[in-house]
């Protein structure tokens, strides 16, 4: 089984002190660093772009999971995967040739990803399965850090659980199912059983005065998830 993932979302830290942040959500036992970008146009808010990805590298070894929520795609993409990304994910509506971006992407060194809102269906998956390393759903409607969690994506990630636990088994590879908005300790666990194995946190890391008992908390959920399955 693919082991469990935290991804500690910056769009919930200090800005003035990004850096330190990374530093101290990777010393706290994150996983990943999950990076949202986002345009002010194919969402309602503006963040941050490459220059200040590749100024992140100095301060976490981590991996840099990028979530591009803009739109047109391919040249951001090339810029954050020269910025020092390892992960780039964007939205299928964001590209005019799926397949192409997702190319485009490994062409770059890095993996890739396709991103789901709320109401989008993964009907863009049964074309390009073979170029995924991720699937993204959203369980909040993307551009704003603090949502609550969306009940729904949970039949979501069932479904695309079973897409890529039949890619799987007739390919043998791997692809991960991350799950993004409203996560913490208290629903973590079941958002886990319904198939996601990679969880972006937010407001319940960096909200939170304990960053590694916050990210202990989830892990303690998680734990005690796979004990039950069992």
């Amino acid at each position: 089984m693919t082991r469990h993932r935290i991804a500690a979302s910056i769009l919930s830290a200090d800005f003035a002190r990004l850096g330190e942040e990374a530093r101290q959500v990777a010393d706290a036992g994150a996983d990943w660093i999950h990076f949202d970008v986002m345009d002010n146009h194919y969402v309602p808010n503006l963040t941050a772009g490459p220059m200040v990805c590749a100024a992140l590298r100095k301060y976490s070894e981590l991996p840099l999971d990028v979530h591009l929520m803009v739109r047109p795609v391919d040249q951001i993409a090339i810029e954050f995967a020269k910025a020092g990304a390892h992960i780039i994910s964007f939205h299928p509506e964001a590209s005019e040739h799926i397949d192409r971006t997702l190319a485009l992407i490994h062409a770059h060194g890095c993996k890739a990803g396709l991103a789901f809102n709320p109401a989008t269906p993964l009907h863009a998956l049964d074309h390009v399965m073979e170029r995924l390393d991720l699937i993204l759903i959203m369980s909040v409607n993307p551009g704003f850090g603090g949502q609550a969690f969306i009940p729904e994506a949970l039949n979501k990630l069932r479904a695309a659980r079973a897409r890529i636990d039949a890619y799987t088994q007739r390919t043998g590879r791997e692809i991960r199912l991350e799950i993004d908005g409203g996560v913490n300790a208290d629903n973590i666990a079941a958002i886990a059983t319904a198939g996601a194995d990679t969880f972006v946190a937010g407001s319940a890391i960096f909200r939170q005065p304990d960053y590694r008992a916050a990210i202990q908390a989830m892990r303690s959920a998680l734990a005690d998830c796979a004990v039950n399955a069992q």
